[in-house]
């Protein structure tokens, strides 16, 4: 097996765990001691840069500034929520690479993956942010509940928590639908007073990754984004990272020229459901929901809800739960574009195919402005 120095690629200077220029492991030294050669780590280091439409010349770069990077401080903090959002990202059907960038992390604080509990716990969190104070990044799940005493750890509420951690952290990222936008615990009548983290949190770098769970390699893409560049990923108006929420799913179904031919499933055991044609009549949101899930798929590529005969439940958009029933068309929900969509549905594929150009436009400004801000570094 070629290691991460070999000498037979393009050297890159891929620190070891001995190099003298660093006392603690790094991660070109973890993949080594695993088995995982220098030519899989570049082959990931591409597909990473092309998911999150940085250009294909950067993956050298990226993979010197990965190999190089040492532990950063995570605390996890998971306050109103199913634990989704961690089964997703850990329970993967084989070791990735994806999987051992997060495991690389130092996650110093989680409620379901750490072995300590009560004193100790809370010890160690607040350890790690007076030893990293200004440099750990804070990873939440779950919304944060304003009446104080629908939920507290270790006798904290939640908001205080958060308030306490987030003063000393150099960005946040929100994992899944609730810590992002409230989800389930907002939704009406919201008897916590739920809300999102960056209702609470306003001085902070704040990423969100929604989705109900959100999708694993959204989740390490945004953590190799940082700890790459330095920096969180370019956003949109909802602070979703464009490279995984760029698109809406609809653009990038499968079943996407079903709904340009007006060629619909009218029930879920109908001649059109199992010809594959379009969901939209049976309450797929995919036309107004922002996510990767067409393209990237779940379980190492396999399927997704829509592959597997499900319409799309729009969980990657805020309010989700509140929008109209998941068996309502998007026309009859109570989405911001419901009747557009609904002419869309009608019309054909006239209003479809400008949806595509403009997301394309969107996809290609964006990789142009990744090149140029590479250049400009070079």
């Amino acid at each position: 097996m070629t290691s991460l120095t070999s000498p037979n690629l393009p050297r890159l200077n891929l620190p070891r765990l001995n190099s003298s220029t660093s006392n603690s492991p790094n991660l070109g030294a973890m993949l080594d001691s695993q088995g995982y050669s220098r030519r899989d780590f570049l082959k990931f280091c591409t597909a990473a840069a092309s998911v999150m439409a940085l250009p294909a010349s950067i993956a050298p770069t990226m993979a010197e500034a990965l190999a190089g990077a040492k532990r950063p401080s995570v605390i996890w903090l998971s306050f109103q929520e199913c634990t989704g959002c961690t089964e997703a990202l850990t329970r993967s059907a084989a070791p990735s690479i994806e999987s051992l960038i997060f495991n690389f992390i130092s996650l110093d604080y989680h409620h379901t993956l750490q072995a300590a509990s009560g004193d100790a716990a809370e010890h160690a969190r607040e350890q790690a942010e007076e030893a990293n104070a200004g440099q750990y990044l804070v990873l939440v799940d779950g919304s944060v509940p304003t009446k104080a005493y629908c939920s507290t750890i270790a006798g904290i509420s939640n908001i205080e928590m958060l308030k306490t951690s987030a003063a000393g952290a150099a960005a946040i990222i929100n994992v899944g639908t609730c810590s992002a936008y409230g989800g389930l615990p907002m939704a009406k009548p919201n008897p916590t007073g739920a809300v999102p983290v960056g209702e609470i949190i306003t001085d902070k770098p704040i990423v969100n990754v929604p989705g109900c769970p959100p999708m694993p390699l959204a989740i390490t893409g945004v953590i190799a984004h940082y700890l790459t560049l330095g920096q969180l990923p370019p956003t949109d108006h909802l602070g979703r990272p464009l490279a995984f929420f760029g698109e809406n799913i609809h653009d990038r179904c499968y079943r996407r020229p079903f709904y340009d031919r007006g060629q619909f499933a009218e029930s879920f055991d109908d001649e059109g459901a199992r010809k594959g044609w379009c969901l939209y009549k049976l309450g797929c949101k995919a036309p107004v929901t922002y996510n990767a899930c067409a393209h990237l798929k779940w379980n190492q590529g396999t399927s997704f809800p829509i592959q597997s005969g499900h319409g799309c439940l729009g969980c990657s958009e805020p309010r989700f739960w509140d929008a109209g029933g998941f068996y309502e068309s998007v026309a009859r929900g109570r989405f911001e574009t419901g009747s557009k969509l609904g002419l869309a549905a009608a019309g054909g594929a006239a209003a479809g195919a400008a949806a595509a150009v403009l997301a394309q436009r969107k996809k290609k400004q964006l990789a142009a402005e990744h090149a140029e801000h590479s250049k400009n570094e070079d």
